[in-house]
This record gives C-alpha cells, structure tokens and sequence, in this order.
C-alpha cells in the first residue's frame, strides 16, 4: 500500500492551491487547468499528481480526456489543526482585552507638566532646569 501525501505539503505551493481553487466550482480536464498558468503541461501534471496523492483530487478518464475534481473534504484535516490554534488565539485575545479595559478604567496619572520642572533658587529667584549656586556673604 502506498503512503497517502500529507496534505499540508499539498496546500504549501501556490500554484496547487490555485489549481484547487479553480477545481472547487466544477471538474476540469488537464489542458484547461494547464492554460491558466505559465508552465509547462508536466509541471502541472505533477502537481496534479501531488493533490492526487494526498486526497485532494481524482482524476477520471472520460473518453480520452481526464478529468479532475476536488475531493475538498480532505481539507478539514487542515481546518482541525487551524482550530486549535484558533481557540489558543481567542483566548489570548480575550485575556488581553480583559486588561485593557481594567487598565483603561483607572484613575490617570498625573505627567509632569512645564511648571514642576521650573524651580526656585534659595534666594526666591526662578530658574527652569538649572542648579544655581547660593553664596554665601
């Protein structure tokens, strides 16, 4: 018995997931999936071959045409492992909005404004931001 592809090797390149995207309406033969892109027809027969293996296409003869039509159930594979992360990420999420909100209804601290850093010398005079020296007579 020949080991099944995994699907998320399938789902990794670009052009397969095109290929299932388009499929996903209806079946298509080989050369009209292979006139929507700019490669050779062997490349997209071994991508074809790639999903085949993995579940995500069949490919029927019909005279002497094959055609191929996606089997996307095999994708809830996919959507299980995404889930668990989803929930992961909700949880995250709804932690953190938990803390803004607490965060956002205390009491604001005061920042320091231009006045408090203006500063009297011993002998009353005003200075902004620099120490002066009182001498003594």
């Amino acid at each position: 018995m020949k080991a099944r592809r995994d699907v998320f090797q399938a789902i990794a390149d670009p052009t397969r997931r095109q290929i299932i995207h388009m499929l996903a309406d209806k079946p298509l033969n080989l050369n009209s999936i292979a006139e929507q892109f700019d490669m050779k027809r062997q490349s997209i027969a071994t991508h074809i071959k790639i999903l085949t293996e993995c579940g995500l296409l069949v490919v029927r003869q019909q005279g002497r045409e094959r055609f191929c039509e996606a089997r996307l159930q095999t994708l809830h594979e996919v959507s299980s492992w995404v889930d668990q992360y989803k929930k992961f990420w909700h949880q995250q999420f709804a932690s953190l909005e938990k803390y803004l909100d607490k965060v956002q209804t205390m009491p604001a601290r005061k920042s320091p404004t231009r006045e408090s850093s203006v500063s009297k010398s011993p002998k009353g005079k005003t200075t902004k931001g620099k120490a002066t020296k009182s001498r003594k007579k």
